[in-house]
């Protein structure tokens, strides 16, 4: 163990999370070079699209390539060790998982599609900005859940939350995050939706 890191935390899991916060800021700094002109809200939705896409792109599309030609385990790739570090926590992404994989190129595929054309919705107040959002979060939401439901009706056989760092880091937070903040987004539609729907209704009784 690196004696520069905390403890239980390993260097490649320090370099892993480092490459988390990185992404972040790049996120931040799209949001602040494109987003200007939003609202508030928007400029956070803003960020979360954009760190959404680049996680898609630049995390899970490697591993999708790489599980295509070889696993994890067996990838020379630099990316692969943060792959190997996570599968720590869920040993289904050091092998070829194909129901992983699956989802996977679909999330690589469509959700990073779906995530610039929201994006794209966003800056320019597209009117299907709404039914792009609603779709990617049900996207999302659909990924996160056959993530992990098959795993635990077999009873999570190849989750490991012995570890603060596996249960809470790598489970909970970054997975948790594609369910709350598409969540909020379907909220934040349902709501724009019926204001919409309410100004629509006003003009028609005039």
């Amino acid at each position: 163990m690196d004696s520069s890191t905390p403890p239980g935390l390993s260097l490649v899991a320090f370099l892993s999370l480092l490459a988390c916060s990185i992404q972040v800021l790049t996120a931040i700094l799209l949001t602040h070079r494109y987003g200007g002109r939003s609202s508030v809200t928007d400029k956070w939705i803003l960020l979360w699209l954009f760190y959404d896409v680049i996680v898609h792109l630049t995390l899970e599309g490697p591993f999708v390539y790489m599980s295509l030609v070889g696993t994890m385990q067996s990838s020379e790739s630099p990316l692969a060790e943060l792959w190997r570090e996570y599968s720590k926590a869920d040993s289904r992404w050091l092998v070829f998982d194909p129901t992983i994989v699956s989802i996977e190129i679909l999330t690589v595929v469509l959700d990073s599609v779906l995530g610039v054309l929201l994006i794209y919705a966003i800056l320019n107040d597209q009117y299907y900005r709404h039914f792009l959002q609603i779709t990617l979060s049900v996207c999302e939401l659909y990924g996160g859940w056959m993530t992990f439901c098959p795993d635990w009706l077999m009873g999570s056989p190849h989750l490991d939350t012995s570890s603060w760092l596996h249960l809470w880091v790598y489970l909970v937070f970054f997975n948790g995050l594609w369910v709350m903040v598409p969540v909020l987004l379907l909220i934040q539609s349902w709501f724009s939706l019926r204001s919409l729907h309410a100004i629509d209704h006003a003009h028609k009784r005039k």
